[in-house]
């Protein structure tokens, strides 16, 4: 369990961050309400919140690297990166990455996915953060879990700005990998 009761305001902090992230009823298909993360980006004082309190959250956690999800994770991943000092690999889709590739494949409610990582961005050991907008089901961050540990790395915790609580994704990832889940801003998913 990660505790926040030492960041100064942090609830009020929190709060500013969620009224940053407006809802969109029936995108992108009717009955959904979507949680738009790009009204978060377009509002410089909620970004820096976000990125802020992030940090203050791990920057005592001695992390080698940060992996982040293709591609608004790499919004979020990248900054947190540079201010904590440690590399930022890159999770993408099939056929992104350049170099040896490593690949988890998960199941999505109508078929599959593959992710991949590049096979020497991580070494046995090295102490992972990973970085994601959203977290829904947990599918995709399942996956991101499995890619770090096919490489013998440490998965530390996984940090969402955004977590949809009613979906099941945090207990997945506690149940089914043993990962501890950090979201700053939780909403029902719909």
């Amino acid at each position: 369990m990660i505790d926040t009761s030492t960041i100064l305001d942090f609830d009020n902090r929190v709060e500013q961050i969620k009224s940053s992230i407006k809802s969109v009823k029936d995108f992108p298909i009717e009955g959904i309400l979507f949680r738009d993360i790009t009204t978060l980006l377009e509002d410089p004082k909620a970004y820096k919140q976000t990125i802020d309190l992030l940090y203050e959250v791990f920057k005592d956690q001695k992390i080698d690297a940060i992996a982040a999800a293709d591609a608004r994770g790499f919004l979020f991943g990248s900054t947190l990166a540079y201010l904590l000092d440690c590399k930022l690999v890159l999770v993408r889709k099939p056929g992104k990455l350049p170099r040896k590739t490593i690949s988890q494949t998960y199941d999505l409610e109508y078929g599959h996915a593959t992710l991949e990582l590049s096979k020497d961005s991580l070494k046995e050991g090295d102490r992972v953060l990973l970085v994601d907008d959203l977290l829904a089901t947990g599918g995709t961050a399942g996956a991101m879990v499995q890619l770090v540990r096919q490489v013998k790395a440490e998965v530390v915790a996984f940090a969402f700005v955004i977590e949809l609580f009613d979906l099941g994704g945090a207990k997945l990832l506690k149940d089914q990998y043993n990962v501890d889940v950090f979201s700053l801003v939780k909403f029902p998913g719909h």
